[in-house]
């Protein structure tokens, strides 16, 4: 039986991503994120902390030595190995807020992307990927910018999400554990970028009664969830598109800390 994945934007699933423009719009983001890593992973051993459904790792497998996927979603792991095996390329599921299985100074570079948002004890998660680089390795951290996507103070409109950072704040949590060098914004093609700027518009101010500072954190996941529902049940009533595959080179990244559409952090383990 093949697996398939929940397309409940907690994961992004290329077979349901490429029949939506937003969807298609949001693939090519994380595409781009994975064509920026590729010079840093060229003939090393990698790890994508946070592989999701494989696709990003996999379009690394040429350029790495060896790469390995790992995800706290057991789902998420079953379907990476069915739909993206290469003989350089290995999956594991993992466990959330423990150490990951492996020695200490297992990987040359680990790629943290969409991740970190999700983590509650972030400066632990940090430490965890100093422990398994070597001496010299390069981390890398991609994040959405709350300075594009969210009001003063507010709380992420994201159900999936325990925070979202700005340039600033992101690297202030991976200072702590690595010796930052680098720091960049997304950018983007007019066209794209003013159509996700326009979700992130939507979104905040359809949210913002659950996502004000005060708001208990259950109440927030309770009405974000509900409005995912509504806005699913939207999407399907206006049908899907035929699937396509959308283009990375839609977006890039810049070396600034203005907002974006995107924070990547690069750092290294001195």
């Amino acid at each position: 039986m093949r697996k398939t994945l929940p397309h409940d934007g907690e994961r992004v699933v290329e077979a349901a991503y490429e029949t939506t423009a937003e969807g298609r719009n949001i693939l090519a983001m994380h595409l781009a994120s994975y064509s920026r890593a590729e010079e840093f992973c060229s003939g090393k051993d990698v790890l994508d902390l946070g592989c999701g459904s494989g696709y990003g790792i996999a379009s690394l497998a040429s350029h790495a030595r060896s790469v390995v996927g790992v995800d706290v979603s057991a789902a998420a792991v079953a379907y990476a190995r069915e739909h993206y095996r290469l003989p350089n390329l290995r999956y594991e599921e993992i466990i959330a807020d423990r150490p990951t299985p492996f020695p200490e100074g297992s990987f040359d570079v680990v790629l943290s992307f969409q991740v970190i948002e999700h983590v509650v004890n972030d400066s632990a998660y940090v430490a965890e990927v100093r422990r398994l680089l070597r001496s010299g390795g390069v981390a890398l951290f991609i994040t959405p910018d709350r300075r594009t996507r969210l009001l003063p103070r507010q709380k992420p409109w994201n159900r999936w999400h325990v925070r979202e950072y700005s340039a600033e704040s992101l690297r202030d949590v991976v200072s702590k554990h690595l010796s930052v060098f680098g720091l960049e914004t997304m950018r983007g093609e007019t066209l794209p970028v003013t159509a996700e700027l326009r979700r992130y518009r939507l979104a905040r101010w359809a949210a913002l009664p659950v996502t004000l500072p005060f708001v208990p954190e259950f109440l927030r996941v309770a009405g974000l969830t509900l409005l995912s529902g509504i806005s699913t049940r939207f999407q399907r009533s206006r049908g899907e598109g035929p699937s396509q595959r959308p283009n990375g080179g839609s977006y890039w990244f810049e070396s600034d800390d203005r907002p974006g559409l995107n924070v990547l952090v690069i750092a290294k383990k001195s």
